[in-house]
């Protein structure tokens, strides 16, 4: 094998890995107050190893995602975002108690490696003491991860997750979490599409899912076979 032919090769392989690799995903205090401006901010890169990309280096248009917001009456508002060097920002006011979902959809312009790209994201703030708005189904993306609102959980409070593929429980599918330090563990679905997890570090978790499925069509003038998706949510834990 000549040298040129590696370089593309090596080049080719690492570009997979970034692209695969990388994600979108929201951070946000899980706790608001009424009144107050509540910031949501939106990286994209790899958290596993604290890999945060420069605004200006997200790949293909990945900075063109939508953020909606859902109310706990389900409202339905669309934020708007703000670069900053490393991140996008946004800000929403609550004006009730209750739970409030915050919904990221993007689909990729490029179609990759024969592969459509759809990125989601969510993540839950819960400002005062309801639960109203709290359901899973309050999650519209069709690819999500669910857990109890509650603020934060404790270290060595089991945790239990729930894997959603088109708003139905999604059995037998790779959970993947990721420690504030890096640390990660892979769990598996049973058929209520749930799986448990006891954190022993405190700090922010980083949890994905993702699916493929075998169809084929046109995005943006493009032939796929496949399409790509992912979803990620964050969880804070305290001591």
């Amino acid at each position: 094998m000549n040298v040129r032919l590696f370089s593309m090769i090596t080049l080719f392989t690492l570009a997979c890995s970034q692209v695969f690799g990388h994600a979108l995903w929201i951070e946000t205090s899980p706790t608001g107050k009424k009144g107050q401006p509540q910031e949501v901010r939106v990286f994209w890169g790899e958290y596993a190893d604290k890999d945060i990309s420069p605004v200006d280096k997200w790949w293909s248009d990945t900075k063109s995602y939508t953020l909606t917001l859902i109310t706990p009456d389900k409202k339905e508002i669309k934020l708007t975002s703000t670069p900053g060097s490393d991140h996008y920002k946004a800000v929403f006011t609550p004006e009730s108690d209750g739970v409030y979902t915050v919904l990221l959809q993007h689909s990729v312009k490029d179609v990759y490696n024969g592969s459509r790209l759809d990125y989601h994201s969510s993540a839950a703030v819960v400002v005062g003491k309801s639960n109203t708005g709290g359901d899973a189904t309050a999650n519209k993306n069709p690819i999500s991860i669910y857990s109890i609102a509650k603020g934060t959980y404790k270290v060595n409070e089991s945790i239990t997750l729930q894997a959603l593929l088109d708003k139905l429980p999604a059995g037998d599918k790779e959970v993947e979490v990721f420690a504030p330090n890096g640390w990660g563990k892979k769990l598996w679905t049973d058929s209520t599409g749930s799986a448990k997890f006891t954190p022993i570090w405190p700090g922010r978790y980083f949890v994905e899912v993702a699916a493929t499925d075998e169809k084929s069509g046109d995005h943006n003038g493009k032939p796929y076979q496949k399409v790509w998706r992912c979803a990620t949510y964050c969880i804070e834990v305290t001591k």
